[in-house]
Order: structure tokens, then C-alpha cells, then sequence
């Protein structure tokens, strides 16, 4: 990871893949009022819906979804894919605030991306 809680950018390697279940949504469709954030493929594939458009990016490839914009993405086979997330500190934050969570119903997501400002969709 490149970034702190001193810096407004926060650079984050990600990987998935070898899952059953496919494909397998990272993140559900949301969007940050405020904060863009961008993957950039290191391995396999990573689509990204952005609004309407969806994007398949392969190695090589980058996507950004500007603020306001609603935003999700998925491995979409059992292949591993590894990928730089670009996000902001408040983004870097929200994460682990959503893996905290014992109970991930809607309400509960909902609140914690109010926090960050951010809408879960």
C-alpha cells in the first residue's frame, strides 16, 4: 500500500479469484458524493461498472469512476485477478469500517457509508 492518513491519495494491491461463485461481485453498487477512485489491472480481469457503462479491463488496462458516479466491480471468472486500487483516504477508510461490520444487512451498510459520504445503492 502506498499512502497514510497524511496523504490524500492511497494507492492498494488487490487480488481475488479462486472462488466457486461467479462472478463474484467485490463491491456492491455504490457511490462516493465526493471521492473518484480508479483500479489499474496487474493480472487477469476486472470489470467495472461505471453508471450505465461497463468496462472489461485486462492487464494494462485502467478505469476511473468520477465522483457522483455510481460505481461496482467483479472478477468476472475463477481466474485470479490482482489490480491497483487508486482511491482517497476517506475511501480507504469506509473498507475496513464495512469488514468491521458483524452484521452486513442494509441498514448497517447504508449508515457506515453515510459516514464517508458515500451511498450504497
Amino acid at each position: 500500500m502506498l499512502g497514510s492518513a497524511d496523504n490524500s491519495l492511497v494507492v492498494a494491491e488487490w487480488q481475488d479469484g479462486g472462488v466457486s461463485q461467479m462472478p463474484r461481485h467485490i463491491a456492491p453498487l455504490h457511490l462516493h458524493h465526493h471521492d473518484d477512485d480508479a483500479w489499474y489491472v496487474l493480472q487477469g480481469v476486472l470489470c467495472v461498472r461505471v453508471g450505465e457503462e461497463i468496462v472489461e479491463a485486462r492487464v494494462g488496462s485502467a478505469v476511473l469512476a468520477p465522483r457522483g458516479m455510481a460505481d461496482t466491480y467483479w472478477n468476472p471468472g475463477r481466474e485470479q485477478t490482482s489490480y491497483l486500487l487508486v482511491m482517497t483516504f476517506d475511501i480507504h477508510r469506509l473498507i475496513p469500517e464495512i469488514h468491521k461490520l458483524t452484521d452486513r444487512d442494509q441498514p448497517s451498510l447504508e449508515a457506515v457509508c453515510r459516514e464517508y459520504d458515500s451511498e450504497l445503492l
